[in-house]
């Protein structure tokens, strides 16, 4: 298939790209290269900003057969900060990109939603039916998106898949791509920067009612969640129907427990400086991906928290 890549530069984006290329897909990223890097991009990149519809354009008779839409601002406390940042570019570039699925005539899209939607959910693990009720701007931001794209489901035919992500985690499995924020807010890259000296580690918040204090978050690697992409790429040509998943693997670690892989796989103890709380920051959420895997047929290889670190660290250590 051709299928159109946005945000295809960036960290999740670059990796599950490079999968379809290796799958036989033809596939043509779209970013405005302000998080993502040129050089993740192997095959064919067309630079523009989805606010901008006349970058659209530059995509125009390409005749896509789907879409995997990854852009988007993704940092939940920035975005408590910078709420009209995260409104604009995730709800009015997200519009812009339907309309012009709708203009060419592209009627699948797999979209890159998040827990986030769920906010500090009443009850464990999180299914798909849990109440959405997010706890920040980010989160509000990827669920106004999918009811935007029920209604253009609705209305115009356009169908769709909502992979909500949980802690996406690791690098690429032969070390060629990851994580590579500027600044880096996630737990396992800036722990490894500790480790490596590049930074003073901070983790945010130990009065959580949890056993050691710290959050709890369901963490999957990012390569489980790059073969999902296709999974449901599969799934929405076989029912041409629109659904939503989960995924994650069911089940949490602490902030302590991954800062304790981070040590052993690095072999450094590097201090821990104990800051506040961020805002939005729910105390527990994994996932109850039994949906994802009967129906998909979703099954995580490389999920387990030392694989995580360990292709982490081989990435940044590569990198550094």
């Amino acid at each position: 298939m051709k299928i159109l890549v946005t945000g295809g530069a960036g960290y999740i984006g670059s990796i599950t790209d490079k999968l379809l290329k290796r799958e036989g897909h033809e596939t043509v990223v779209f970013d405005n290269l302000k998080y993502g890097h040129k050089e993740s991009v192997t095959g064919k990149l067309v630079v523009g900003d989805l606010l901008n519809t006349e970058d659209l354009g530059k995509l125009k008779n390409e005749k896509f057969d789907v879409v995997i839409h990854f852009a988007a601002y993704a940092l939940a406390g920035e975005s408590m900060k910078h709420p009209s940042d995260y409104i604009k570019n995730n709800i009015l570039g997200g519009l812009n990109l339907l309309d012009f699925m709708k203009e060419e005539g592209v009627k699948s899209i797999v979209f890159s939603s998040t827990c986030a939607i769920y906010g500090a959910p009443n009850s464990l693990p999180v299914s798909e039916n849990s109440e959405k009720n997010p706890g920040s701007v980010y989160g509000e931001s990827k669920l106004a998106f999918e009811k935007m794209l029920y209604w253009y489901d609705r209305i115009y035919g356009i169908k769709h898949m909502n992979l909500r992500y949980f802690n996406a985690a690791g690098a690429a499995l032969d070390g060629s791509l990851g994580e590579d924020h500027d600044p880096e807010t996630h737990l396992i890259p800036r722990a490894i920067k500790a480790a490596l000296g590049q930074l003073e580690f901070e983790l945010y918040g130990r009065d959580y009612d949890t056993p050691d204090g710290t959050v709890i978050r369901d963490y999957i690697h990012v390569e489980d969640l790059a073969s999902a992409h296709l999974l449901a790429i599969e799934k929405l040509n076989e029912t041409k129907k629109s659904d939503s998943y989960n995924l994650g693997v069911g089940r949490g670690y602490s902030n302590l427990e991954v800062i304790g892989m981070v040590k052993k796989v690095s072999g450094v103890d590097f201090p821990i400086k104990f800051a506040e709380r961020r805002e939005g920051d729910p105390p527990v959420i994994f996932a109850d991906n039994k949906k994802a895997k009967e129906s998909l047929g979703f099954s995580p290889q490389h999920s387990d928290l030392e694989t995580i670190v360990k292709t982490a660290w081989k990435w940044h250590t590569k990198k550094s």
